[in-house]
């Protein structure tokens, strides 16, 4: 069962690691603090200088993946200006290296390995897919680097040389299906997925939830490769099964095929019947979807775009000031953002850019500044958090219809879900 510990008003009181996550007056307060010499803060080798540290940036920017990775960079990147502009990380600018995973899982390692070993960089922002995130962790565990993963993930995992500034399996999906059922009465469900770790795992912790604790039906599941475009098979399924919900965690390109093959076929999501809830869709993929060809779908996510609060404005403001007024932020863009923050700090705190004194000062963390409100690092790297439900408009936005009323403690070996 998910853990619910939610009392962490208290701790709201406690210092502010980040004053602001922002290029904005506040956050002078968090202007790196004065250099000191860079033997004594980089005892290990990493490419630190007097006056500068290096970090990567690993993501996809060409294949299949690209529709999807590509906000996590401008994200990252976005929150490096800013540090600096503030005056960097321990008085030195951040300068970075980018490399291409290129959707392809053995690159994410090989690229990964270079960043460690021929780079000696301090941190590394990136990867999107489990796969990825999986191809690439034993190298950062081989050669003791520091990974900052942004992506909604299966959980059952907890790396020490792992950040992971999105949300585990049971922080997003058992509330996406406990809203579903109290809320929609759902009782029949069709989980569809691309077939990697992340969908698989994500519906086996659904499948579950749904039988064990809900009580209700899985009526379907399907998987299908990552890239597919042909899903006329599956949606004949569906309209033959007759589920109240279609569970999707299909990925990348293939959603754009998917939700344009679904209006084609005659369904108007926006009846919801069925109701169509996604956990990977988020306004980067409608982006190249089409608002007019997603209308009507849920998606359940700790941020979106169109959050009302302060924080979040001030950070879409300055992430269309950075890549344009058309540009779309989705939920991982926002925690690829998170990465430098949470490491800054961490580094701060830890007085060094040794990742073993970085990896030991980043429990308890905590940004109030956050876009999606508060967060803070447990100590299995993970992020309490909220969860929302959104509902997609035809100007490609959500319209936030539901959030949980406390922040979920990361669990990501949830008893009873293995």
């Amino acid at each position: 069962m998910r853990s619910s510990k939610r009392s962490l008003t208290g701790s709201l009181q406690r210092r502010t690691l980040l004053k602001s996550l922002l290029a904005i007056p506040a956050a002078i307060a968090l202007a790196g603090s004065p250099a000191v010499m860079a033997d004594s803060v980089n005892s290990t080798g990493l490419a630190v200088t007097d006056d500068t540290v290096k970090v990567g940036i690993l993501h996809s920017v060409t294949g299949t993946m690209a529709i999807s990775e590509t906000g996590s960079v401008q994200a990252e990147k976005l929150a490096i200006e800013q540090i600096n502009a503030m005056g960097g990380v321990l008085g030195r600018k951040i300068e970075y290296i980018q490399e291409d995973g290129a959707s392809d899982w053995p690159t994410f390692a090989e690229k990964s390995k270079k960043l460690l070993v021929n780079d000696k960089v301090a941190a590394v922002f990136g990867c999107w897919t489990s796969a990825s995130r999986k191809a690439a962790l034993p190298v950062f565990e081989q050669y003791n680097g520091m990974l900052y993963y942004p992506t909604f993930y299966e959980g059952l995992e907890q790396s020490p040389n792992v950040i992971y500034t999105g949300q585990e399996a049971t922080q997003q999906i058992l509330e996406g299906l406990d809203w579903a059922n109290k809320k929609k009465d759902a009782k029949k469900y069709f989980l569809l997925g691309s077939d990697y770790i992340w969908p698989r795992t994500s519906n086996k912790i659904a499948r579950k939830h749904i039988e064990n604790v809900l009580k209700d039906r899985v009526v379907g599941e399907e998987y299908y490769p990552l890239g597919h475009t042909q899903f006329n098979s599956v949606i004949n399924k569906i309209k033959l099964k007759k589920p109240d919900v279609v569970f999707i965690s299909v990925v990348g390109g293939s959603n754009v095929a998917f939700y344009k093959q679904l209006k084609a076929a005659g369904i108007d999501m926006t009846k919801e019947k069925p109701l169509f809830l996604t956990i990977s869709v988020t306004e980067d993929e409608i982006l190249g979807i089409g608002g007019e060809n997603i209308d009507g779908i849920y998606a359940s996510m700790k941020y979106f775009q169109s959050l009302p609060n302060e924080n979040n404005q001030a950070f879409v403001k300055a992430f269309k000031e950075k890549w344009g007024e058309d540009i779309v932020i989705g939920d991982v863009t926002q925690a690829a953002y998170l990465g430098p923050w949470l490491w800054k700090a961490a580094v701060e705190k830890a007085g060094s850019f040794d990742i073993d004194k970085v990896r030991e000062a980043s429990p308890g963390i905590e940004l109030t500044t956050a876009p999606e409100g508060y967060v803070k690092i447990h100590k299995n790297h993970h992020l309490w958090s909220k969860t929302r439900i959104g509902r997609a408009k035809t100007d490609g936005q959500y319209e936030v219809v539901y959030e949980s009323d406390e922040l979920i403690e990361p669990d990501p070996f949830p008893e009873g879900y293995q």
